[in-house]
């Protein structure tokens, strides 16, 4: 199968594939099974008499890590992809929406693209986690200082998120009489125009989140408990201090497998839910990290094996139901 892998401008720029980042396992695994891997980033894609195109670089495997040779860069048109792995990372900004626009000229009969570039751009992580609202903390999705403050004293202590960035970047905490309240709220809605994403805190958030992993309908027994680091009140450093191997309960699989079936349907296949008791906090859709190293270390598996066969059965699935 020839696999295009749209990954994040930074990944590209430093080739930050180790086994810390989920893109490096995806690949290997693909190229180990004789796939043809080509990599690229948004700003590589392109239009030309409405067909889609990407310059980029082959991938290749050499003594165990993923290459590619930088003087090496060519076009190729996307049609030509059965997959298509689109993984940049948030900000999900006009030059990320951009890109799924380009990506709205490609065949879907041909190529098949994972995350869907549309469903992508219509689910925002916090926001429409909403859809999902009786698996949510109690919450509102506001620019409003008063909303927030009426919120606040209501709950004590909650949580203000930005709606378009990763990795907790301006994610904050606050506590009814906090001096810095004003700051805060001022910050995180830029002065009361920018929406966020405010929810009541749970306190068992003190012992880290759990990221429950989903590829199609298949929720997995294997996750992590991903926790807060010693001078945060939320996971920020992917080291393996900070994440450790968890299982999936009975009673998150009834929760969760209903909602894996949902998101496939509006066309997301792959999904990292964040969970404190049994509550989601935001549904990853964008470049979900699957933790990969951290899962293989603690269960003995090779998890991403069991993620590739999965992204294949599904690719395969839709490509073959096409042609009928």
């Amino acid at each position: 199968m020839n696999i295009l892998f749209v990954i994040d401008r930074i990944e590209l720029k430093y080739f930050e594939f180790n086994d810390l980042v989920t893109n490096f396992w995806m690949i290997k695994e693909f190229l180990d099974r004789k796939n043809n891997v080509f990599i690229t980033t948004i700003d590589k894609l392109s239009l030309k008499d409405g067909i889609p195109y990407t310059s980029g670089f082959d991938a290749y495997v050499k003594d165990g890590n993923i290459f590619f040779d930088k003087a090496k860069e060519y076009q190729k048109e996307i049609n030509n992809f059965e997959l298509v792995m689109f993984r940049p990372d948030p900000p999900v900004d006009l030059d990320y929406i951009n890109a799924t626009y380009v990506l709205d000229f490609v065949d879907r009969n041909k190529t098949v693209i994972l995350n869907d570039t549309k469903a992508i751009r219509d689910f925002n992580e916090k926001l429409h986690a909403v859809y999902f609202n009786d698996l949510l903390p109690k919450n509102i999705v506001t620019a409003s200082r008063k909303d927030i403050l009426e919120f606040l004293k209501e709950n004590n202590e909650i949580i203000l998120k930005p709606l378009n960035k990763c990795f907790g970047a301006g994610v904050m905490y606050l506590k009814q009489g906090d001096k810095n309240t004003s700051v805060i709220i001022n910050s995180v809605t830029n002065n009361g125009t920018n929406l966020v994403m405010v929810q009541k805190y749970l306190p068992a958030a003190v012992h880290g989140d759990k990221r429950v992993l989903i590829i199609g309908d298949k929720v997995y027994d294997y996750c992590v408990r991903k926790l807060p680091s010693n001078d945060d009140f939320k996971f920020n450093e992917h080291n393996d201090s900070c994440v450790i191997g968890e299982s999936l309960s009975e009673v998150e699989r009834n929760l969760f497998e209903p909602l894996a079936k949902k998101l496939n349907k509006m066309g997301i296949y792959m999904a990292g839910l964040d969970v404190v008791d049994e509550k989601i906090l935001e549904i990853n859709v964008t470049s979900p990290c699957y933790f990969i190293k951290e899962i293989n270390n603690a269960f003995g598996i090779n998890f991403e094996k069991m993620l590739i066969d999965k992204i294949l059965n599904i690719a395969e699935s839709k490509l073959y139901h096409k042609v009928m």
